[in-house]
């Protein structure tokens, strides 16, 4: 128990650090030639196609994962353990419209729409896995806290956009935030669960698809098939289909070290 205490003393501790930290940091607005990606070829009448079409894998992530939470195929101890994990394939579902909305014309603008719920299913993991290797009734308490940390990250930075003086740091401190805090909960803290390594292929599809983003033209110019930012978009749509298999295959191998009160779900 006393360790558990440590574990969450530690998981606030940083947390505050990197809400201080995104609010102290010098501002840096968003560069104005992030919208200019390689590939921009129109096909069936629809702009920037292929990083336009290439979202349709997280709609299909999205949307099995709902299925198999919501329909009984993924094992939870306690029913309140599946609420995180609807909204990180919520947000999967929702990244799908607002990527391909963002890249059918590129801007600011647009971008918000994209970001906002890539939060949401970052912020959604964190709070899950939260709840398989430290607490439950931790992990669900600070779900709704997560989503509007990671939601305010990105209206801040929209509004400071629209007010001349763009800021995205807060949202790049908070995509920060998550790697470190899943790397080390898959590192140092046993899941409840088998599969618990399946987390680090979710994070390996997750740092490929940033390699992958930051290399679009040197890709795109190898013989002008397919671009890095679309590669971008397979890979990261591969951790949705990751946490899908994961979820449909593990089953539970230790008890909750920490219960929830509550049997509603």
């Amino acid at each position: 128990m006393a360790a558990n205490s440590r574990r969450i003393g530690w998981l606030v501790a940083f947390t505050v650090l990197c809400v201080v930290a995104a609010l102290v940091a010098p501002s840096f607005p968003q560069p104005t030639g992030y919208h200019g990606f390689a590939d921009t070829r129109a096909a069936f009448g629809i702009a920037n196609f292929a990083n336009v079409a290439s979202n349709i894998p997280f709609l299909i992530a999205g949307l099995w994962g709902l299925a198999i939470v919501l329909g009984g195929g993924a094992r939870f101890e306690e029913p309140p353990e599946r609420w995180p994990w609807i909204a990180f394939f919520a947000g999967l579902v929702l990244t799908a419209f607002g990527s391909a909305y963002y890249h059918l014309a590129p801007d600011n603008e647009t971008l918000f729409w994209d970001r906002l719920p890539i939060t949401i299913t970052l912020m959604a993991l964190v709070s899950a896995q939260i709840v398989d290797r430290i607490s439950i009734r931790v992990g669900i308490a600070l779900l709704a806290p997560l989503l509007v940390i990671g939601a305010a990250s990105v209206v801040y930075w929209r509004v400071t956009e629209r007010a001349g003086a763009g800021n995205f740091v807060p949202y790049v401190v908070l995509q920060g935030y998550a790697v470190v805090i899943l790397l080390w909960l898959a590192l140092a803290l046993p899941s409840r669960y088998t599969r618990s390594r399946d987390l680090l292929w979710i994070f390996a599809w997750y740092v490929l698809a940033k390699i992958f983003e930051a290399v679009d033209e040197p890709v795109f110019r190898l013989g002008g098939i397919i671009s890095g930012h679309t590669l971008k978009h397979l890979a990261a749509a591969m951790s949705g289909f990751v946490a899908c298999v994961m979820l449909a295959r593990r089953t539970l191998v230790a008890p909750a070290r920490s219960r929830v009160t509550t049997r509603a779900g």
